[in-house]
């Protein structure tokens, strides 16, 4: 298996992005800069759901 992978992000204001991720993190979920988001130019929180699935959590300033 790969290390990186590039992902599809599901939901929030990335939604539709992709995202090169660690897939062998054992905490795997990445913050990704974003204009879109809560606060602008904070971070938009993606995580894998139980399916594999790279979907938003959350967003930070």
């Amino acid at each position: 298996m790969e290390r990186w992978e590039t992902v599809e992000l599901h939901g929030g204001p990335l939604d539709g992005y992709s995202a090169v991720v660690d897939v062998a993190d054992p905490d795997p979920g990445t913050a990704l800069v974003s204009p879109h988001g809560q606060y602008a130019g904070g971070r938009s929180w993606y995580q894998p759901d139980a399916d594999g699935v790279w979907r938003w959590t959350h967003d930070t300033p």
